[in-house]
């Protein structure tokens, strides 16, 4: 069949205004969309577009508190800074390249220096608000999805200068989306620990640091579980702290002029590479760099001139010198710095050089007792490979980008052969894989990483993530547990989660574990059907079907056929992100819930018990679950 003609000419150019060109690529602007299950969602990014023109006025000596309040998907801002000029309201929030941060000397090192930000949020939003204070007037302006509603006229006001925005993200484009207080929260805490003296208030708690970094790792890390205290350092344009705790793995919060940047960096390589080095020359022996790091928790901060990032949501830094006009680089800035001030440290706390020397030896030891169990398993997960029919792969991976992308791919961790058969039909081969468990888990809370090696499941399972050596080698962005909604799926989740906060952390701390929701209820009638995930949402489809519909109650996800499965894991598809509190160390978290019986527990359970009004044995199985855990 002969291809058909597209005539290619003047009239095929087109002109995009530039609300139309935020609104058609959006992902140009502020990453990926999502729905808020993700702390790097769109919905998040609008937020801290806004949030970072009110820090860049607390740096420059304007205003120490921001204000800040969420309800019903309305986001409020306000900040005490000087006030959008009233004369260029309209221009500054939807004009591109309109801002007043093009003068590096008044905005020397500001997060933003596009003057995109702003404007990306009002094009995205069904509702935009803004309002500036300044010098007893107040100007008001509406936008509706990047369109001019409403003008204002100049008013008289007592209130004090700053800026006031209000918004709602576009429904169209962020679908079935919902803030995650906790994501807004550790985004609030960062921007305090960075910047000292600065106070914020989100719907009535108040955030604020004294201390910065080293506020930081004291709310990140286990008091009782570092192996010295937090090492705290301080100079003109970098801040670090650094402890190393009993985990597995490195983690590290890095940030630059402010910003998390949550895919690190040359700062954050130049620290790494940094303290290697330090450490090596400080004990004059040339240590394993996996011994040196192991278990390390660390921060670093860097302010540089006019940044270069390799993206507009600014998660990485890619400037390789500390100023466009300078020669001296961001590598020997940072290298000069941990060289002197680590290096004295360590002279002067011998107890923390010595606990520290203690660590990097008992990793090398581990590492070492490790060796010849890692090569048995690794052969045994090859041999396995051959013959097993545990994982299903997509053809794309997470980590598979030229360019450093990152390709947004989901293993479904699923239990019996119905339930994976289901998602497998259903999935999209490029993007999805799905990994078929065996059984119940072990329940691995106060157990070595050996037994990762030992038991073949979860050999299996690590091979298939791809994170036997670390988890920057994730072949997937999203790990879905997906188990049935009775007690035995509740157990097995359970279990999965221990597995993965007992060796593998950072898989949460950096959002990528995940519970999928499926629906508990069908509802339809001949017309229409209608997919319930709470018993809520199902008296609201038996009233608006009306007489009589047929209810079916979803027991297990291999009662889910493979056509409907395919509606729950495609666009519209409902994640649960594990968020972690950092307020409860881990092991503190996995002694209660999963170590021995105590009658705390067993209060708790009972006290938390869901009850199916139509099953008797689900409640008696319920009952029974916390002598289960163990």
């Amino acid at each position: 069949m002969a291809e058909e003609v597209v005539n290619y000419d003047e009239s095929s150019i087109r002109s995009l205004d530039w609300r139309e060109h935020i609104r058609l690529r959006p992902g140009m602007y502020i990453g990926k969309l999502g729905d808020g299950s993700a702390m790097d969602d769109g919905i998040y990014i609008l937020l801290k577009e806004l949030l970072d023109n009110s820090i860049d006025e607390f740096v420059m000596g304007n205003g120490r508190q921001i204000d800040i309040k969420i309800t019903d998907n309305r986001a409020f801002i306000r900040d005490y800074g000087r006030g959008i000029p009233l004369g260029k309201v309209i221009e500054c929030v939807s004009q591109i390249n309109t801002g007043g941060k093009y003068d590096s000397k008044a905005f020397k090192k500001s997060v933003g220096l596009n003057g995109v930000g702003t404007k990306a949020v009002n094009a995205l939003s069904q509702h935009f608000k803004v309002q500036s204070f300044r010098d007893g007037k107040t100007k008001i302006v509406d936008f509706e999805k990047g369109v001019l509603t409403k003008d204002h006229k100049l008013q008289d006001t007592i209130e004090p200068n700053g800026t006031a925005i209000t918004f709602i993200a576009d429904d169209t484009i962020f679908k079935h989306f919902k803030y995650i207080n906790e994501y807004i929260e550790n985004m609030l805490w960062n921007y305090v620990y960075l910047n000292s003296g600065l106070t914020i208030w989100f719907n009535d708690k108040k955030y604020f640091s004294k201390d910065g970094l080293l506020d930081l790792l004291k709310r990140k890390t286990n008091e009782e579980a570092i192996r010295y205290p937090i090492i705290h350092l301080k100079g003109e344009d970098i801040e670090v702290a650094i402890t190393h705790e009993n985990q597995y793995g490195e983690e590290y919060y890095s940030f630059v002029n402010g910003q998390h940047t949550t895919q690190g960096g040359t700062h954050l390589n130049a620290f790494r590479e940094a303290f290697a080095k330090t450490i090596r020359d400080f004990y004059k022996k040339d240590f394993d760099l996996a011994d040196i790091r192991a278990s390390i928790i660390a921060a670093v901060s860097l302010r540089v001139q006019e940044p270069v990032f390799e993206s507009q949501t600014k998660t990485k830094l890619g400037s390789q010198t500390m100023a466009p006009t300078e020669s001296q680089t961001v590598k020997q800035f940072v290298m000069d710095f941990m060289k002197k001030s680590l290096d004295d440290y360590l002279h002067k706390h011998p107890d923390a050089a010595d606990a520290l020397l203690r660590r990097i030896n008992q990793s090398e030891r581990e590492r070492k007792e490790m060796a010849g169990i890692k090569k048995l398993a690794n052969e045994r997960a090859k041999k396995a490979n051959l013959h097993n029919k545990k994982l299903r792969d997509c053809r794309i991976h997470f980590n598979e980008g030229k360019d450093e992308r990152k390709f947004d791919t989901t293993l479904f961790i699923t239990e019996g052969d119905s339930a994976s058969g289901s998602i497998t039909k259903s999935r999209n081969v490029e993007l999805q894989a799905v990994f078929s468990l065996r059984g119940k888990p072990l329940n691995s809370y106060g157990l070595t990483k050996k037994v990762v090696y030992e038991n073949e499941e979860f050999n299996l399972l690590q091979h298939a993530l791809n994170i036997e050596e670390s988890i920057e080698d994730l072949r997937y962005n999203r790990i879905v547990v997906a188990t049935d909604a009775d007690v035995d799926g509740m157990h097995i989740r359970l279990l999965l989660l221990t597995f993965f906060l007992q060796f593998f952390p950072d898989l949460a701390k950096n959002g990528h574990l995940y519970i999928l929701e499926t629906p508990l209820f069908r509802v339809r009638n001949k017309q229409k059907t209608i997919y319930c995930y709470t018993d809520q949402e199902r008296q609201n489809a038996i009233k608006q079907l009306g007489v009589r519909p047929e209810i079916t109650r979803f027991k297990g996800l291999g009662e889910i056929s493979p056509e409907e499965f395919g509606l729950f894991i495609g666009e519209d598809m409902r994640l649960q992100p594990v968020v972690l509190n950092p307020d409860l160390p881990i092991q503190k978290m996995l002694e209660y819930y999963m170590g021995k019986n105590t009658m705390d527990r067993q209060a708790f359970i009972i006290d938390n018990l869901r009850i199916e009004k139509d099953s008797a044995v689900e409640l008696e199985l319920e009952l029974e679950l916390e002598d289960e855990l163990i």
